[in-house]
Parts: C-alpha cells; sequence; structure tokens
C-alpha cells in the first residue's frame, strides 16, 4: 500500500502499476473537500516517490466516479475575501496539476458521475476510459460558477473551443457517445469492463505505444485557433449566455475567460482561471445559488426527518377530479400509490382521466414510459361517482371548489366514511386548516396538502399544520408528497400559508401601480426582464381571473387592515366583462390555441380601454427599476413577517416556498436572501419611502429593529 487515506487509497498492482482509488469510508460518494485534497497530494507524493512506478490507474471504488466539490465547503470559503477565495481554488487547482504532472502516464477509468471537480481530476488524466453507464459534465452554472479546477483550461484543448463552451455555460451532462465524439475521452466501454480496459489503454502508454508525452506537452501549449473561426464561436456562445442567462454573470465571465486563457500556456490560463473563478464567486448569483443549495439539503434533512417514522401510504384517495385532480391522481399513481378519483360530475370525472391519460401520453412519446407502465398506470386510477374505496385508503385529498362551505360538507362526509386512522387532507389554496377542522371528529388527523397547478410540473406541496393536527399526520403526508416526488415544506396555519400570503401583497402592488395609471404590458415586461418567468397579469391570466380575485380577497380580509385594496381593481373590472384569463381566451391578454392545442398570448387593444375606468389620473409611464421595486418591496416585506410569525420553520424554508412555488427568480436566492443583498437598512428606507401608497409597504417593527442592529436573515 503506498498511501491509505479515509478519502482515497493508492496501491501497486502487477507489472509497475499504481492504482490511485478515490474511496469515501461509508458515505455514498466521492466528493472533493479539505480532507480528499490534502490526501489526494499526499498520495502524489508517495506514487512520485515510488521509482518502481510506471503508470498510474485513477479509479472510484463508488458506483460513481467523483460526483464534485462539496458545496457547503464553497458556502463558508465564498464568504471571505477574494483574494482568500483564489488562493483556497488555486491551492486545490494545483493538486489536480500536481496529477497531471506526474512522471507517469496515467489512465482514468470513469465510472457513474464525473462531475464538476470530479470531472477536472479525470481531465488530469492523459487518457480517459468511459463506461456507457456514466455522464461527465459540469454543472458548476447551477451554482453561478464554471470549474476552478482546471476545467475551462484543459477540456478546450481536449474538445476545442466550441463544445467547451456549451458545456460550461449551459452545464448538460454528457453521454459517453457524445463525450467520445467531443473528444473529451478516448474509449467507451461496458461498465464490466471498464477497468480492464482502462488498464489495457495504460499498459500501452508504459509500453511506449501511445505517445503520452506528445499529447501532455501539447496540453501544457497555448490553443492553437483560427482568429475568425473562434472569434465567431465566441460571439454566438456570448449571444447564447445573454439570451438563456441573462442573470448569471458566471457564463458571461466563463466565455471571458475561454477567450484569453486560449491564448495562454497552461499555467497561465489555470492562474486566470482561479483569479476570475474568485470575481464570480462574489457575485449576487453565486452567492445565492448557493444558499439555495444548502437550503434544499437542510429540505431534504428536514423531509427524512418528519418521515422517518411514518408508515408508507398505500392508498389514496382525492375527492374532486378536473385538471387539479387529475393531475394529483396522475402524480400519485405514476409513483406507484394507487389512487380513487372521485366526482358527482362524469364530466369532471372524464377530464381529470383525460388530463391523466395526457400526460402519460407525453412521458411515453418523450420515452420516460414505456406504453406498458403508462396502461399500468392509468389502470391503477379509479374514476367513481361514488365514495367507493374511499374506506380502504391512508389518505384522502379533497380537492373540491375552492369555496368554504363546499370543503368542509365535503370534509365532513369523508370523515364519516374513513378508517379512524385516515388522514384527511386539504387542497386548498387559502382557506384556513383550523376552520376547516371546526366539526370534524378526528381534527388531529386533519392538515392542509397545498399542490401548485399544474400539480406534474410544480414542486412544492405546502404541508399545512393545523392547531390540532398530530405529528403522525404531518409525518404521514410529508413522506407520501416526497414519495409522490414532490417537496413538502412543512409551514404553519394562516390565511394563504406562504406562497399564496406572499404573493397577494405583490399582486395588490401590480393592481395599484395599474390604478396609478402603468401599462401592464410594461409591468410585465419589467418583471419578466428582472427575471421571473412571466408577469403579473400573465400570471393572473394563467391563474386564472376568478381564483386570482378569490385568493386576493380571502387573504387580504385575513390580514386586514394591511392589505386592504381600496379601490376598484384591474381585476374587476375585467371579470365584470367576463374574462377568465386563459380558461375562456380572454384576461388582460387574449388566448388563441397553437398547433399543439397550447394557449398562445397576444396583445388584446381593447385592455387597454377597459382598465382606463380604474384609472382616475390617467396613464403614466413608470420606470422599469421602480416598477421592480414596488413589486418586490411587499412580497420580501410579507416574507420577512412569515418568518417573524413563525408561519415557516426558517428563512430558508420561507425563500424555497417562494423559489419552487411561485418562480421567484434563482439568482435573487429567495426574498430573504434578496433583501440581506439589498440590505435590511436599505429595505427599509425604500420601503418607507412608498408607505403612502399602501400599507403593504410598511415594514414590521422587528424588521426595523433587524434593520437598526446590523442584523440578517443568513448569518454567516
Amino acid at each position: 500500500m503506498l498511501f491509505e487515506g479515509q478519502t482515497i487509497k493508492a496501491d501497486t498492482q502487477d507489472g509497475g502499476i499504481a492504482e490511485l482509488r478515490f474511496e469515501r469510508g461509508v458515505e455514498a460518494v466521492n466528493k472533493l473537500d479539505a480532507l480528499a485534497f490534502g490526501e489526494l497530494r499526499r498520495a502524489l507524493d508517495a506514487i512520485k516517490a515510488a521509482s518502481a512506478i510506471r503508470g498510474v490507474l485513477i479509479a472510484s471504488a463508488k458506483d460513481t466516479f467523483i460526483v464534485g466539490a462539496d458545496i457547503f465547503e464553497f458556502a463558508s470559503v465564498f464568504k471571505r475575501p477574494e483574494k482568500d477565495i483564489e488562493a483556497f481554488v488555486g491551492a486545490n487547482s494545483e493538486i489536480i496539476t500536481a496529477l497531471s504532472d506526474l512522471p507517469v502516464p496515467t489512465v482514468a477509468a470513469i465510472n457513474g458521475l464525473a462531475l464538476g471537480g470530479g470531472l477536472e481530476v479525470a481531465l488530469a488524466a492523459d487518457y480517459r476510459v468511459m463506461s456507457r453507464a456514466a455522464k461527465i459534465g459540469f454543472p458548476e452554472i447551477s451554482l453561478g460558477l464554471f470549474p476552478g479546477y482546471g476545467g475551462t483550461v484543459r477540456l478546450p484543448r481536449l474538445t476545442g473551443l466550441e463544445p467547451s463552451a456549451e458545456w460550461i455555460i449551459f452545464g448538460a451532462q454528457q453521454s459517453p457517445e457524445r463525450a467520445l465524439q467531443a473528444g473529451a475521452v478516448d474509449a467507451v466501454t461496458g461498465p464490466e469492463e471498464l477497468r480492464a480496459a482502462a488498464l489495457a489503454m495504460l499498459k500501452m502508454a508504459v509500453a511506449g505505444k501511445a505517445d503520452w508525452q506528445g499529447r501532455r506537452a501539447r496540453m501544457k501549449q497555448s490553443l492553437e485557433l483560427a482568429k475568425e473561426e473562434a472569434a465567431t464561436l465566441l460571439a454566438n456562445a456570448r449571444a447564447q449566455a445573454a439570451k438563456a442567462l441573462p442573470h448569471l454573470p458566471a457564463a458571461h465571465f466563463a466565455v471571458d475567460l475561454l477567450e484569453k486563457a486560449s491564448g495562454l500556456d497552461r499555467n497561465a490560463a489555470l492562474a486566470l482561471e482561479a483569479t476570475t473563478f474568485a470575481k464570480v464567486a462574489k457575485t449576487q448569483a453565486a452567492d445565492s445559488l448557493v444558499t439555495i443549495f444548502v437550503n434544499e439539503q437542510a429540505l431534504k434533512k428536514s423531509i427524512r426527518r418528519y418521515a422517518k417514522d411514518a408508515p408508507p401510504v398505500r392508498r389514496v384517495a382525492v375527492a374532486g377530479a378536473g385538471i387539479m385532480g387529475g393531475g394529483i391522481a396522475y402524480q400519485s399513481a405514476s409513483r406507484g400509490v394507487p389512487i380513487v378519483m372521485k366526482d358527482i360530475s362524469a364530466t369532471a370525472l372524464d377530464l381529470g382521466m383525460s388530463e391523466a391519460r395526457k400526460l402519460l401520453a407525453k412521458a411515453v412519446e418523450t420515452g420516460r414510459l414505456t406504453q406498458d407502465k403508462a396502461d399500468a398506470v392509468i389502470g391503477s386510477i379509479t374514476p367513481s361517482l361514488t365514495y367507493e374505496g374511499f374506506d380502504k385508503a391512508d389518505v384522502v385529498i379533497e380537492a373540491v371548489v375552492e369555496n368554504f362551505a363546499a370543503k368542509q360538507a365535503v370534509l365532513r362526509e369523508i370523515e364519516g366514511l374513513v378508517r379512524p386512522n385516515a388522514i384527511l387532507a386539504s387542497n386548498t389554496s387559502s382557506l384556513r386548516i383550523d376552520a376547516l377542522a371546526e366539526g370534524l371528529r378526528r381534527p388531529e388527523n386533519f392538515l392542509g396538502m397545498h399542490f401548485f397547478n399544474p400539480v406534474p410540473k410544480m414542486p412544492l406541496v405546502e404541508v399545512v399544520r393545523g392547531p390540532k393536527t398530530s405529528p403522525q399526520a404531518i409525518a404521514m403526508v410529508t413522506g407520501y408528497a416526497a414519495a409522490m416526488g414532490k417537496t413538502p415544506i412543512v409551514v404553519e396555519d394562516c390565511p394563504g400559508f406562504v406562497v399564496n400570503r406572499t404573493l397577494t401583497p405583490y399582486l395588490i402592488a401590480f393592481l395599484r401601480l395599474v390604478c396609478d395609471g402603468a401599462d401592464f404590458l410594461e409591468i410585465d415586461n419589467a418583471m419578466e426582464t428582472f427575471g421571473w418567468p412571466m408577469g403579473p397579469a400573465y400570471l393572473i391570466d394563467v391563474i386564472g381571473m376568478d381564483i386570482s380575485h378569490h385568493v386576493v380577497e380571502i387573504v387580504s380580509a385575513g390580514f386586514s387592515p394591511r392589505m386592504d385594496v381600496p379601490f376598484e381593481t384591474a381585476i374587476e373590472i375585467l371579470l365584470r366583462e367576463g374574462r377568465l384569463g386563459q380558461k375562456n381566451g380572454r384576461g388582460f391578454y387574449k388566448y388563441q390555441s397553437d398547433s399543439k392545442g397550447r394557449p398562445r398570448k397576444e396583445i388584446d387593444p381593447e385592455t387597454e380601454r377597459l382598465l382606463a375606468a380604474g384609472q382616475p389620473n390617467g396613464s403614466t409611464r413608470i420606470g422599469e427599476e421602480e416598477i421592480a421595486l414596488r413589486m418586490m418591496l411587499p412580497l420580501i416585506l410579507e416574507a420577512a413577517r412569515c418568518v417573524e410569525d413563525g408561519i415557516a420553520a426558517s428563512p430558508g424554508d420561507v425563500d424555497m416556498c417562494l423559489i419552487l412555488g411561485l418562480g421567484l427568480p434563482r439568482y435573487l436566492g429567495g426574498a430573504l436572501k434578496y433583501a440581506d443583498y439589498l440590505g435590511l437598512k436599505n429595505v427599509v428606507d425604500r420601503a418607507d419611502s412608498l408607505a403612502d401608497l399602501s400599507p403593504i409597504y410598511r415594514p414590521s417593527e422587528r424588521l426595523r429593529a433587524m434593520a437598526a442592529s446590523g442584523e440578517v436573515f443568513y448569518p454567516l
């Protein structure tokens, strides 16, 4: 044994071959952290000191090669000054460079996943053999970063600029075939033959039958590029980054880095990579996206904690069909939990089953399901006009119309039919769980389970704890939601919970802007430019004018007078004209079906005339920056109140609710992370300057105290 550590081992094989093996103890995967880098340096020193070594095989003892860097370590390091980050990245990069400079040939055997720093380790080898079951890639862009351990230097010297720019900017995982075609790997083989194939390639190099020294020399030189062709490729990459990733500076820095580093030798290019990486690490986007990663991991732990003692959910029933019920039924059945879907209307049942079939057909068409599997899924959804089968359900989801009396009546009826230990969950989006629980004999078995539409696409489920909800009910529904492939976040009971409570003042801000004379088209454009997937007017059309009005009405009444709306709103004006949004083809916009039957948004000139009736001072031009400020501040202030009121367990949970359930731009990191970025004193001061417009701009006393004392929602 040449070296034995907690994450890496190096031993000798026959014929003077050393195997450098990543083997991270009892952990499921290999990752690169301070411990791994320290051990890698010591292992390389041991290999260099062993004069009998003639070649090195780099492999993994796990089912995957290396999944990348330790992002929790990044989160800590990125709080330091830029120079410290540069030194940190540069030191780790030097260790990987020491691997590439070993005095003997090296071959990496890539199994499972080689991502981020894992791929950078593989690229440091002279040759790479990849399993057909493996994937490689640079996903750093999802963290607002680019590769920092030599990836931007070594990949272009193997593949050329075009594939490198695409892989680094967009972060997709690459198949073995694509990797081989691009030149990132030298051979592809079956998983069982991987080790033998890699050893065979290494022995060829050791025997002088492969020019590893010539290849290594080329990897140390600058890139040989045709100037005009390189300029065109880089211009295209910049244009793609500007269009697809306008809020991620890492993409734009990466293109600049590729351009500058291509004219440098390896060592100078690596130094430039470390310097540029440190700059990117200090951007808002990188800070925010790393925070999201940390919040996501905390959520996963929370979900496991809630669900660890819960019995599995084997049968489910949903009361209420249509698009929502059909989406819930599809999601449950496709994850292996049979479901009864009940409605009083055969038409609604047909619509629910049609929705499930449509979703399954799309899954078959895209290759995600076989037809046999799709048939089995649809067979596990039982449509019914009666409550037959509800007595066998572990969980029953009420998903009828968002009307208090209707929901309460259905819940009371269902409770008399189900087993005593069955869990009742309401899919209400805004009604209080404690109020719905009145009259139930077993309120401890009742809670909210708020899905978002469309169910298959929206990842969040708000699991709403009522005052009497038992821990067992929370655990069971949290586990079931996770088994459905959703991200459940446990929240406390209040009007609108987290998402709709926070959405309501955001929509009120929009309605006030329109009342003040702003053009709704300019508001939508401003918020889409800011990073939202759609502007507020379009969002209201998609949700439905009637549903949006109902949510605003219910939630604002629950937080009166802070959310009072003392003027006729654009929603009320358009509703009076029978405009419901996408569902009937007219809302703020008008809609025509495209060739695939999807609603296509078009500007409706009539809307401006209708809305003028609700603009007592006429129309006016409001700048994009002011629009964004007036829209975002109420959302931030209400998110802060959700933390203050204990509606969610942490600022991270509030922010993840808004990202997963509302589509808040990820580069912000969440409303509260964005507040930290702006500075809480700045948030309070800007809100105070707008307080005469509406009470939604008035900060809480707790937020004022935080601002005065220099506190943040995300301390170091």
